[in-house]
């Protein structure tokens, strides 16, 4: 069935990915970006930024005349800031947390109206394995992904006398532009973080370029899309990360953490 699909983040990676697969199943697609792009001519493309709620507003309505209804929200914006917590700037912390969390709230709140009007609807907000478990250098990253876990666990609840369901999907590491459009916080030579972040750093970049195509994710959520009654949460992401989240379920805290921080080079 075709359905009208609001997609942020289509620029690159994931999104455009997803978008494309999504459009060439025969869905109406809407894909919002910052800026307006030279894309796929099935794709309508609309310039918001997920931080500034009145073009997202704007936006949204702008689909809604035009269709007059919205089935599927695709939260997929994001960007990622690397650092040591210490020393992470004020201006990268706002933009972190407005960018990946506080600007889907400001979507959500304004699809809802719609949704709850045609008693149906399906948020689905991408996360990150780094949102079940904190990485090294990415605190920031991984806090902004947690609170969509907890935003994602209220608005289940919220929401569910208005048959609008939410779907939280954890994308494991993929080769995308997200690795080379990383921000990294500037490292003094005398800052005391300076060789662990480096080897940290690397390590992280190499699991990213080694990881799965988003052409695959873009088919896996195809798939949770067509399903009648999906279920609240999804990992994508290779077995060897699908057993870590396991594994950080059964095994001791310590014990994890210690086995997760020699991963990333950390004795």
């Amino acid at each position: 069935m075709q359905k009208v699909i609001i997609i942020t983040g289509i620029s690159s990676g994931l999104g455009k990915s997803t978008a494309e697969y999504l459009s060439q199943k025969g869905h109406i697609i809407y894909g919002i970006s910052r800026k307006l792009l030279e894309i796929n001519p099935k794709i309508n493309v609309l310039k918001a930024d997920v931080t500034d709620p009145e073009s997202l507003k704007a936006a949204i309505e702008t689909v809604l005349k035009k269709e007059g209804k919205i089935d599927i929200l695709i939260n997929n914006a994001g960007m990622g800031i690397s650092g040591p917590i210490e020393y992470s700037s004020d201006e990268d912390i706002k933009l972190q947390m407005e960018t990946n969390f506080t600007g889907i709230v400001y979507l959500i709140k304004c699809v809802l109206p719609a949704m709850r009007k045609q008693r149906e609807g399906t948020i689905i907000n991408i996360s990150s394995i780094g949102g079940l478990m904190a990485l090294p250098f990415q605190g920031f990253y991984s806090a902004s992904k947690f609170a969509i876990e907890g935003l994602s666990e209220a608005l289940r609840m919220e929401l569910k006398p208005f048959n609008i369901k939410i779907v939280v999907v954890r994308p494991g590491d993929f080769f995308t532009g997200f690795t080379s459009n990383r921000k990294i916080d500037p490292i003094l030579s005398d800052n005391p973080y300076e060789p662990q972040f480096r080897k940290t750093l690397s390590i992280i970049e190499t699991d990213e370029k080694k990881g799965l195509k988003p052409e695959y994710f873009a088919r896996k959520l195809a798939r949770i899309i067509e399903q009648r009654n999906p279920h609240f949460t999804y990992i994508i992401s290779t077995a060897e990360q699908k057993l870590a989240v396991i594994l950080k379920i059964l095994l001791p805290e310590a014990l994890f953490s210690s086995i997760l921080g020699s991963h990333y080079g950390i004795k």
